[in-house]
């Protein structure tokens, strides 16, 4: 009787595949990030934690954080308001009408006419 033919399976060389198919990137650090990395590892207490599996655990959290920025108050705008307007006051001559004065606050205020396009906490002028 004849032998039946076996399959011989090669071993594979290297070390095995820890992370998949990806995209390689190569990264270079300063000495201060990198020593952050470093001690962010040890707070971690996982023995092994390798440098490219910490940054890639940064990396999936700076992802997953909510951006925790919420526009300025309507009470923080009037009193930023108030408080320039105080120190135009104390800028514009006493001496010139009150009509002059209140002309003057307002075009310091609202800011010289050539930047008010590039202020972006100012509402845009509707152009027709």
């Amino acid at each position: 009787m004849r032998k039946s033919i076996r399959v011989i399976t090669k071993k594979r060389r290297g070390r095995p595949k820890t992370t998949g198919t990806g995209t390689l990137i190569g990264l270079r650090l300063l000495d201060a990030p990198l020593a952050a990395l470093d001690e962010w590892i040890t707070r971690q207490g996982e023995k092994g934690l390798s440098r490219p599996e910490a940054i890639r655990r940064l990396v999936e959290l700076g992802l997953n954080v909510k951006a925790k920025s919420k526009p300025p108050s309507a009470a923080f705008a009037h009193r930023a308001k108030e408080l320039a307007t105080r120190a135009v006051d104390k800028v514009i001559d006493p001496s010139v009408s009150q009509e002059e004065r209140d002309q003057r606050r307002r075009r310091l205020t609202k800011g010289p006419p050539e930047f008010r396009d590039d202020r972006v906490d100012q509402p845009k002028a509707k152009t027709k």
